[in-house]
This record gives structure tokens, sequence and C-alpha cells, in this order.
């Protein structure tokens, strides 16, 4: 074990801010540049996905100011109107951001398209955003199982019916796809969810200059968006994805000597719920803000110090507000003192891996206690890692998770594809590396 963990970390841009940085100034007449962005794999594919679809992309040089590990995008379009249906298949890699709300935008173009992806995203439930796109006019079939997987075949004449919706399934996928529809559709829609979802599309289309309202009341909450087109800002900044942060946010309290500071990370509400949970686990996380800069998204930094953790029960609700960050909470959840349970976990097997059954294995193979019962997930909790092999399941955050676990205990864990952590975080292991040595 490293004897200390110092250092400051600045993180890669949000990946679910890049993607829609990136799909509105598509859809924007003018030109953007989006600098902060995430480099890895997915939002790669989003940059991939509009420029096939006609809008000008070019990846620009970073500069000394840019984090490590972020990206420069330069985008210029002619609004919808100067989009057109890709020449190929739009190849979304393992990006089921990309997928979904891309199926989003490709619904007010006219023609046809193709969305597809690599094996892992093949098997993820596609019909989510088909029922709702089907729903508003556009011919929306998949492929595989009932139709319901990708590649998606996409037939529009461009103009939707607007449609009111609720899904089954709390998802801001889903809603973005919805909302990036309505955007062509012949009048008001609303989207209605029981479990508010992150909330990036709808302050972003706000700031572009979409007429969208979100009402909240005892049943949940409602987004409802006007048709029209969006104007492109000049310059926008992504902060740091606080999904990643959570990795080492994990680390510095389960390490027993830990002091790090996390820079310029995103505090939106609806993204802070690790830091939340953690904190209900006993964490020392102290919040710096950062001055508003009229972006519509908080921002600030964390510093976290070593803490005794104890045992919590995380309900559905907690799980859907930290969705991303269940497999690093599980990590917590063994190490630290007494029980815990994660319960209403089921989302997590439709993710890049099966997500409850890769974290099941590769904390099991560590020595650590867990058990699953249906889409839950208990904890024995006080336990500590051991020297062992794990699968990341070609999965980014399990990757990480087993990489951290070996970090805070001193041990060899082996993670049979690392690389795998270059989807969302590629700077991750110089950074392991870098704080870990820290003396």
């Amino acid at each position: 074990m490293s004897d200390r963990l110092r250092g400051e970390l600045r993180l890669p841009g949000d990946k679910s801010m890049s993607h829609r940085a990136l799909l509105y100034a598509a859809l924007a007449d003018g030109e953007t540049l989006v600098t902060g962005a995430g480099d890895g794999h997915d939002v790669r594919s989003t940059a991939s996905l509009i420029a096939a679809l006609g809008a000008s992309v070019s990846r620009e040089q970073t500069t000394s100011i840019d984090a490590p590990g972020t990206a420069r995008w330069r985008v210029r379009s002619g609004g919808r109107r100067s989009l057109r249906p890709a020449t190929a298949p739009l190849d979304c890699g393992n990006s089921g951001t990309s997928m979904r709300l891309g199926a989003g935008l490709v619904a007010g173009i006219p023609g046809t398209h193709t969305l597809t992806g690599d094996a892992s995203l093949q098997r993820r439930p596609m019909a989510r955003v088909l029922e709702p796109l089907g729903a508003m006019g556009a011919r929306a079939v998949g492929s595989g199982d009932e139709g319901a997987r990708a590649p998606l075949t996409i037939t529009t004449d461009g103009s939707l019916r607007s449609v009111t919706w609720t899904p089954s399934t709390p998802s801001a996928q889903v809603k973005g796809c919805v909302l990036l529809a309505a955007l062509a559709a012949n009048g008001e829609s609303s989207y209605r969810e029981a479990v508010a979802t992150r909330d990036h599309s709808e302050r972003m289309l706000s700031a572009r200059g979409a007429l969208i309202r979100t009402t909240r009341g005892l049943d949940g909450t409602t987004v409802t968006i006007a048709p029209g087109p969006l104007s492109a800002l000049p310059h926008v900044t992504i902060p740091g994805d606080p999904s990643s942060a959570a990795f080492w946010l994990v680390a510095g309290s389960l390490h027993p000597n830990a002091d790090l500071l996390v820079r310029d990370v995103s505090l939106n509400p609806t993204r802070r719920h690790s830091i939340d949970l953690l904190r209900r686990m006993g964490a020392r996380i102290d919040e710096f803000p950062h001055p508003d800069t009229g972006s519509g998204e908080p921002v600030g930094d964390l510093r976290v110090r070593s803490a005794a953790l104890h045992g919590i029960e995380m309900s559905a609700t907690d799980v859907a507000m930290a969705i991303d960050e269940v497999p690093i909470l599980s990590l917590a959840a063994a190490m630290a003192s007494g029980a815990s349970s994660i319960r209403g976990a089921g989302e997590l097997r439709a993710k890049e891996s099966d997500r409850i059954a890769g974290i099941a294995a590769g904390l099991a193979a560590l020595g650590l206690s867990i058990t699953v019962v249906g889409d839950d997930l208990h904890f024995a909790g006080s336990g500590r890692p051991a020297s062992g092999a794990t699968a990341a399941l070609a999965d980014h955050r399990l990757a990480m998770t087993f990489a951290i676990a070996g970090l805070v205990a001193g041990v060899e864990v082996t993670v049979d594809d690392p690389g795998a952590a270059a989807v969302s975080y590629p700077t991750f292991y110089e950074d392991l590396a870098r704080i870990g040595a820290a003396a």
C-alpha cells in the first residue's frame, strides 16, 4: 500500500454533457467550440455520428490550460435543415448514449437511418427509445430479440407528432432522445418521470433557446418542450465528470492516509448523489463551489480525506440517482464497517455489461463479502481486498473499481481488460500511478 494518497486531480470532461454539447451543436445554425470535453471512446462516437450526418466536426489541439484527457471540438452546422442521412450505418461503438440520443436526433432528419454498435451495445435494450419514437410517427425498428436490439433502423419524413411519454424505467438517455425528437414535432411534447434523472438536457437546451420548462409535483417531474430551432453557443466549457470523481472520493475515504483535491467537477444537483451517499456513510468530503459563470451548471472543487465509513441502506431511488457510481459505491460498501444493501439495481444489468454479475464476481474474487438476491446487492462489510484476478467484462466502470480496490488495500489486483477505462477516463491509470506514488 502507498503510505499515503496526496495530490490534485483534473478529470475528463463530463461524458453526459460532452455528448449533448456535440449533438446540440449539430442542430444549431452556426459554430460552436466545445472545450474540456471527455476524450474517451464514447464521446468520439458521438462526434463521428454528427459528422456522418453532415456537420463539420474538427478535433483541435488542446492547450496548456486544458485538463489532461480532455478534447476540443469545433462544430459548424447549418442547423437541422443542413443534416442528411449518412451514407453508411452510424457506428456508435460501445456508447449507449450515442445510440439512444442519436436516435432522437435522426428522427427529425428526413430519410432512413441505421444506427449500430459493437457486440456489447447490440445486446443492450433499445425498445425504450424505439417505442416513443414510434408514437411520434417515425418508423423505428430494431433487430434481434423482439426487434428491441441494435442495429436500429429509423425512417422518417422529419415531421413528428407531439407526444406525452411516461417511461417504464427512469432514464436520462430516453428523456434526452424524446426531447431531441420533440424539437421536430408539430406541437409541445411532455416527458414524465417518477424519479428525476440528470437534467443536463434541460439545462443545455434552455441555454440554446429551446422553449422548455420543468414542473414538479407529488407524482414526479414533467418536462415540456416546444418544437423549434436551436441557437449556436460560440463557446461551451465542459466541467469534470462527477462519475469519474466518485472513484477518487471512494479511494480517498477508504485509504488510511489520504488527502485529495479534485478540481472543477460538475456539482449538478441531479449528478451529485454519490457525494451525498458517501457522506451518509461517514465520508469527509468538502465542497468549494466556483462562482457562477452563466453556464447553468454548478461547478466546484472537492476535497476528500480518510474516513471511517459505515454501512447504509441504498434504495432503488438512490440507485436511479447514482446509477453510474454503483460499482465503486459497492467497493465502499464491502469495506465499510457493518452491513450495507443496494436495492432495486436491475438497470445495472443493461449497462455495458451485466454490472450486478460483474461487481459480484470481481469483489468475490478479491475476498470481499457480497451476496446478490434478485436485483439487490448485500454486503457484510468490514472487508479488506486480497490479491486476485478480476474480469472487467469490457466495462470501464468495473475496470476502474477493481483497480481502486488494489490501490486502497495495497495488494496486487489484476484486471483482465484495463484498457476498458479509456471509454470514459483515458488518463485513469496515469492518475492512479501519480496519486499512488505521492509521498
